[in-house]
């Protein structure tokens, strides 16, 4: 791939490598730097005639009406772009080694570890809010790829009938592609530079220039070692997860998953509140201000609907002493229930790693994403375990012995 990068005009600065890293005995190659570098630097420059992207997929193969309607119909009318990328990869794939993508294509990966991919053993293994972010991705992959392989008749007999040619092309796009940063909206391949690996903390980013060449720029000082960029919400592991198939270890807070669908309210989605601000702080313990909000809402809803309300107008007015002479007066209860979710999903986090860990003794080789699963949980299981440190010091988590619900609608953050 090394030699196809070159001869396809794709730069990178002294001291820029790719680097092989065994993950779970799969191979990840990444980006490295071997030097410092100051901000502003340019790493890697790719053409623009390399780049594939949806808008010239669409330029090339003119809309799909058929194909779009059936999309929409489905509910996935947000994933148009992918689904025209993902046509682009298959009409290369299509020509085997007279595509200019062929080497390109032939170093990227064959095996994932994201949603799509989990069988349903894997969806009983992590937590009911990460399975269904992790379905969600799969219903993708019916819907936006296996949905409508026969309302595509410019791509062979033998391609329409392939699903597993429509699984991988699926899988690039989602897990490779970035929106440019130009503001037009494309979704885009970077051949070699869609090999910078996510992190927290990033340190390099996309830039164009007029002519719609992309750099790739440092955005920081940056020592010797890997190039990093963001892909998502880094508070969000779970996410990560479902979407690309690895897990965040720098990311420095949890979901307090408010995201179950039976606790949400149009009162609390007035109020503000969605899973992104609903944090547990895996460093420090703490909890962001809108868990204590959220608690105290819904205690409130189950023991007095009158000041339940009064607690709704406070907030939507901004009346700070009023709310916060309301926290004052049930702090012990918000406490008490928030030890009690706590534990309820320290419980369901055990049963799921000993459920994991059985499945991976009893058919290991069968079960390849096992090891990414169990370290998720565990990621989770220390966040809460530091919340509860943190506000509940000196009082002991005892372990359940027993089986546990997968799905608890009982479980108020999973």
């Amino acid at each position: 791939m090394e030699e196809w990068s070159y001869a396809y005009g794709i730069g990178r600065a002294d001291g820029i490598q790719l680097v092989g890293e065994d993950v779970d005995g799969f191979l990840d190659v990444h980006v490295e730097t071997a030097q410092e570098l100051p901000a502003g630097t340019s790493v890697m420059y790719i053409p623009s005639d390399v780049i594939l992207s949806s808008n010239r997929a669409i330029a090339e193969f003119g809309r799909l009406e058929e194909a779009e309607s059936l999309l929409q119909a489905n509910g996935v009318e947000n994933e148009m772009r992918e689904f025209y990328l993902m046509l682009k990869i298959l009409v290369e794939l299509e020509k085997g080694e007279e595509s200019p993508y062929y080497h390109y294509f032939n170093g990227l990966p064959r095996f994932f570890a994201n949603g799509p991919s989990m069988t349903p053993f894997c969806y009983r293994c992590i937590p009911p809010f990460a399975a269904k972010l992790c379905q969600k991705e799969r219903v993708k992959l019916n819907h936006v790829a296996f949905g409508c392989k026969s309302r595509v008749q410019f791509l062979s007999e033998k391609t329409r009938g392939d699903s597993l040619l429509w699984e991988w092309a699926f899988q690039i796009v989602y897990t490779r592609s970035f929106e440019a940063p130009d503001g037009s909206g494309d979704l885009c391949l970077y051949p070699i530079g869609d090999m910078f690996n996510h992190a927290t903390e990033a340190n390099v980013a996309y830039e164009y220039d007029e002519a719609g060449n992309c750099y790739v720029q440092t955005t920081t000082d940056v020592a010797a070692g890997p190039l990093t960029m963001t892909y998502s919400d880094p508070t969000n592991p779970s996410y990560l997860l479902a979407r690309y198939g690895f897990l965040d270890e720098s990311s420095p807070a949890s979901f307090c998953k408010l995201g179950v669908d039976w606790h949400i309210t149009d009162e609390l989605i007035h109020m503000g509140y969605s899973t992104s601000t609903l944090l547990f702080y895996k460093d420090t313990g703490e909890v962001s201000e809108q868990v204590w909000d959220v608690l105290l809402y819904k205690y409130l809803g189950e023991e007095d609907v009158g000041r339940q309300q009064e607690f709704y107008q406070a907030h939507m007015s901004g009346d700070y002493e009023t709310k916060q002479s309301y926290h004052e007066g049930y702090y012990e209860q918000t406490r008490e229930k928030l030890l009690e979710h706590i534990d309820d999903i320290l419980g369901e986090l055990d049963g799921l790693s000993q459920k994991s860990a059985y499945g991976g003794a009893v058919a290991g080789d069968d079960h390849p994403r096992l090891p990414l699963i169990l370290r998720h949980n565990d990621f989770v299981r220390a966040t809460f375990m530091a919340v509860r440190g943190y506000y509940f010091p000196g009082e002991p988590y005892e372990e359940p012995s027993g089986s546990f619900s997968l799905s608890s609608k009982n479980a108020f953050f999973t």
